[in-house]
């Protein structure tokens, strides 16, 4: 079945969280499979084409990022005619959890990934970090991660203390420091805004020869929600997957950021705290210009007003 044929859309978006779950798994195991990873974590398995998207994301993030609050995976079924591996979290767990180390385990043993002509491994933030550490399943796999942590050891990152609650969790036993685990992809992407200290010092961590890492500066801190704002992520998975996101289509493909307000907002304000304006006033008249943008139109009259 081609992608123009492919009518896979499934609509969850009026269930309620018990409804939403069972819907999940019906559909996984009319199309594949789905499987119930402990108290916190599932599988659902939608087979379709050769090229495979093994995503991980909160149950969290789908609900609020989706309009049809379904996986990721799910949009790329439908409109690339992708098949979808979606590991679903509750919360952020990082995916650390002796039943996953088991499922990819199991995976591998069946030469599950071996069935597919490319593999891609996609994730966000602590979604990223598990992409990233899971992807030694699958040598060969292609690596997606937007701003993942390396590892939240703290004998390696006692820099990071934003989520201090998960230093108790092992980081170090199987599938655990990501940066080692990605030594076996084909090719990895990290994708992270360099104002962000702490992300960037993450990102640090995962240079290696087949690691890409590609700065968005200005796009602050939730990458994957103005990605899906944007509507670039089917744009940047399907990139990934021809090895065709090098450095100048990705900059080709960030240039809709120039219509992006949260991106225009953020500029702005860097330019008026470091006191460019002559920047700030080309940047107001550019965008005033292009868009109705009223915060930029009385900052570019604040601005002509303090002309010499």
């Amino acid at each position: 079945m081609t992608a123009q044929e492919n009518r896979f859309a499934p609509d969850l978006s009026t269930l309620s969280r018990s409804e939403w779950l069972t819907a999940l798994r019906r559909i996984g195991e009319e199309f594949g499979f789905a499987e119930s990873l402990g108290k916190k974590h599932a599988g659902i398995f939608v087979e379709e084409g050769d090229t495979l998207l093994v995503s991980f994301e909160s149950m969290g993030a789908i609900e609020t990022l989706s309009d049809t609050r379904t996986p990721l995976g799910f949009d790329m079924v439908g409109t690339r005619g992708w098949s979808s591996l979606s590991l679903l979290s509750r919360g952020d767990t990082w995916f650390r959890d002796p039943e996953l180390y088991a499922f990819f385990d199991q995976l591998l043993d069946d030469g599950f990934f071996d069935e597919f002509e490319r593999v891609i491994f996609y994730g966000a933030g602590p979604a990223g970090y598990a992409a990233g550490a899971y992807s030694v399943a699958a040598p060969g796999a292609r690596v997606m991660m937007l701003q993942p942590q390396a590892t939240l050891d703290p004998r390696m990152t006692e820099w990071d203390d934003r989520f201090t609650e998960m230093r108790r969790q092992s980081f170090t036993d199987r599938y655990g420091y990501a940066p080692d685990m990605i030594e076996a992809a084909q090719q990895g992407y990290v994708l992270y805004d360099p104002r962000d200290r702490l992300d960037a010092m993450h990102a640090a961590l995962f240079a290696r020869p087949n690691v890409a890492r590609l700065r968005m500066p200005f796009m602050g801190t939730t990458l994957q929600a103005d990605l899906r704002t944007l509507d670039l992520l089917p744009a940047l998975l399907s990139a990934v997957a021809e090895d065709r996101l090098t450095t100048e289509h990705f900059a080709q493909l960030m240039r809709i950021r120039r219509d992006h307000p949260p991106y225009l907002r953020r500029l702005l304000a860097r330019l008026d705290a470091e006191g460019r304006k002559g920047l700030a006033r080309s940047l107001c008249r550019n965008v005033v210009a292009r868009m109705e943008a009223p915060r930029f139109r009385r900052r570019l009259a604040q601005l002509e007003a303090q002309k010499d």
